[in-house]
């Protein structure tokens, strides 16, 4: 049987001395260790491919938290699946003592543990969905204080009041008046509707 730790960080930025110290603790060496620096979006890491495929069955896998292992929980659930049953692999979570196969073999282990995936899975997608509403709202209220987001817009040239009679007049192509506006032909005409639109507000205003 060959023991084995997981570490990840989100970022090349990211400190893993404390998962590090963690499996020291555990009884791991360096040289079980598989690291990866990247988000836990997904399964595609380098580490861990190399990791799982070296696990053979009765082999012993560390991870200090779950979310180390990845922030999908409806893929944690699957990769738990691949390696407890599929491989045939021990899982202990350092930080939640229910979630290591190795303390129950039986039935009641084995529900206990998945139970304890299931709950997981719910409160990180609570937890997402709780997110996305509290950024959509704050969205919401900045744009009522009259907050803009995107790019600013590009300020139109001193001059294009008199470039757009020239051209009114032919006496400009529109690939010339959007090249000296530095726009495209598309942004010429949004840009040119809108100058328009002002000037008929302004016109009507001074009636």
């Amino acid at each position: 049987m060959n023991t084995y730790g997981y570490i990840r960080v989100s970022s090349q930025e990211q400190n893993e001395d404390r998962q590090v110290l963690a499996m020291r603790k555990a009884g791991l060496s360096s040289s079980q260790l598989f690291i990866d620096k990247q988000s836990g979006k997904d399964f595609e890491r380098s580490a861990y491919r190399r990791l799982t495929g070296r696990l053979k069955p009765g082999d012993l896998l560390y991870v200090q938290s779950i979310d180390r292992l990845g922030r999908n929980y409806e893929e944690i659930q699957r990769q738990w699946r691949i390696l407890t049953k599929e491989k045939g692999v021990d899982m202990a979570v350092l930080d939640m003592p229910l979630l290591d196969t190795r303390n129950g073999k039986d039935l009641m282990g084995t529900f206990i543990a998945d139970l304890v995936l299931q709950i997981l899975s719910f409160v990180a997608h609570s937890e997402r969905d709780s997110i996305k509403k509290r950024q959509a709202e704050g969205i919401a209220a900045a744009k009522a204080r009259g907050v803009c987001f995107g790019r600013p817009e590009k300020a139109l040239p001193a001059d294009f009041g008199k470039l757009v009679r020239k051209w009114e007049r032919r006496q400009i192509k529109t690939a010339d008046i959007a090249r000296l506006c530095k726009m495209s032909r598309t942004t010429f005409y949004v840009k040119l509707k809108e100058y328009k639109l002002s000037q008929e507000n302004f016109q009507s205003g001074h009636q």
